[in-house]
């Protein structure tokens, strides 16, 4: 049995390429996770989930995937936001992932918890599957358990198709296109030939697969996307161009910078060229080319909250804090104090190493912590304002609040008991410690007993 469990763990790892979301750096940023939020909306609504308690979050991740793991959240690596040619295709993408929220499929079932979490790239998965299960695959056999993982694998294909059956709903009754859907699973049929799936294996069992053969998803949509009354509904433009903004600014920040270069020539002088050259010169150090790509935004969109806070992170990071403090400021203000922007702002006051600073400072990221309490570089800068300060308990406070948020229990412990120790007994800041502390004690103990139970 231990065996037979063995082999079931490896199969699934060769199938299930998405690792979970916590062993995967995350990305944020404010303008990127406002249109997510802003394509995701209808769909929502029209799946009958509340925008309030739902969020998309990008992984730096160049595969072409995105993913469920528990509660209203949906992950979405960023090779798939560069491999798309549209918002409506995200969209399309977005709204299969709200489907398995909808169905819950990625509670913790009776099955091995092998289907807690849920991805899209199902050919990519087929592809390793093909290349590296028939071992595996053999020795079940051999063993006689084909017909259990039969059972798994159609329990899988059952989950994917009721996603797509629901993604197409939710997008007609958000009167949105579902042509997107379409040519993003189109673009993964492409990459199932590209990697030779077929070519190697053209009568592989489709039935051999946790996913629906791609162009049989297709297919099957088809006809219900084509008769929806928004079929041929024109993409919404003004989503469609914070895409292209979002998407090159992000190609500037993952691409190596020769590469994109060859994608936004400097012949191209559109925002997301602009953008994507700007990121591309900063990682490269080329200061005064990143500015002057930057000043070109700025000028033809002096307003832009994106625009400003760009140009203030290229001079902080340049070591011109000083600099970046008013178009950081504009950017906080005309973005209606948005928490990562305010949180950079309030890095640029207190890398001036003025004092005179430190009072706006701590304004401006107590309120960035109240409206985003996930952000562990807010912490992180809110600490050091106390710790300049000389506010010892508040310092340990928010060090147990970015230790907790970064997964580290054992600070998150010490500090908060720190803080509990400093603060006055039953104030809001007592109790919160106390709640770090009492959740810190807990995964220290935890780890302690797995520590011992693996030891033995």
């Amino acid at each position: 049995m231990k065996r037979l469990a063995a082999l079931l763990a490896l199969l699934c790892l060769t199938c299930f390429v998405a690792r979970p979301a916590l062993a995967q750096s995350l990305l944020r940023d404010a303008e990127t996770e406002a249109l997510l939020n802003d394509m995701s909306r209808p769909i929502l609504i029209a799946a009958g989930l509340s925008p309030a308690n739902f969020k998309v979050v990008l992984v730096q991740d160049q595969s072409i995937n995105a993913f469920v793991a528990g509660g209203q959240i949906v992950y979405i690596h960023s090779g798939l936001i560069d491999a798309a040619d549209t918002a409506n295709e995200v969209q399309g993408v977005i709204a299969h992932e709200i489907g398995h929220i909808v169905a819950g499929h990625a509670v913790f079932q009776n099955d091995g918890g092998f289907t807690n979490i849920s991805i899209l790239s199902l050919l990519l998965g087929a592809a390793a599957m093909a290349a590296g299960s028939p071992e595996a695959g053999t020795g079940l056999m051999m063993m006689g358990q084909r017909a259990a993982i039969g059972k798994y694998l159609a329990f899988s294909r059952v989950q994917e198709s009721s996603a797509d059956a629901a993604g197409a709903r939710f997008l007609t009754s958000a009167n949105i296109t579902g042509r997107g859907m379409l040519t993003f699973f189109n673009k993964l049929t492409a990459l199932q030939h590209r990697y030779g799936f077929y070519s190697t294996n053209p009568e592989m069992d489709p039935f051999s697969q946790t996913h629906p053969m791609s162009a049989d998803r297709v297919e099957t949509l088809k006809g219900d996307l084509q008769k929806a009354p928004d079929w041929n509904k024109p993409l919404d433009a003004n989503i469609e161009r914070r895409f292209k903004r979002v998407q090159a600014k992000l190609r500037g920040y993952t691409r190596e910078p020769e590469a994109t270069m060859r994608l936004y020539p400097k012949s191209d002088q559109s925002a997301p060229a602009h953008y994507a050259r700007a990121y591309a010169y900063h990682k490269s150090g080329y200061s005064d080319q990143a500015a002057a790509e930057t000043a070109a935004l700025v000028k033809a969109a002096p307003e832009d909250p994106y625009f400003l806070e760009l140009e203030g992170q290229i001079l902080l990071e340049s070591g011109k804090p000083k600099e970046a403090i008013e178009p950081l400021r504009q950017a906080t203000l005309r973005s209606n104090n948005q928490p990562l922007i305010a949180a950079t702002f309030g890095h640029a006051l207190i890398a001036t190493e003025d004092r005179a600073n430190l009072v706006e400072a701590e304004t401006v990221l107590r309120q960035a912590v109240a409206r985003d309490k996930e952000n562990p570089f807010a912490w992180m800068q809110l600490g050091t304002v106390y710790e300049r300060k000389g506010d010892e308990a508040r310092t340990a406070l928010a060090t147990a609040e970015r230790a907790h948020l970064m997964g580290d229990s054992r600070v998150a412990l010490m500090s908060a008991r720190g803080a509990m120790a400093a603060l006055p007994q039953g104030s809001s800041d007592w109790i919160r410690a106390q709640d770090i502390m009492m959740v810190s004690q807990t995964a220290v103990e935890e780890a302690r007993r797995k520590g011992r139970r693996i030891a033995n």
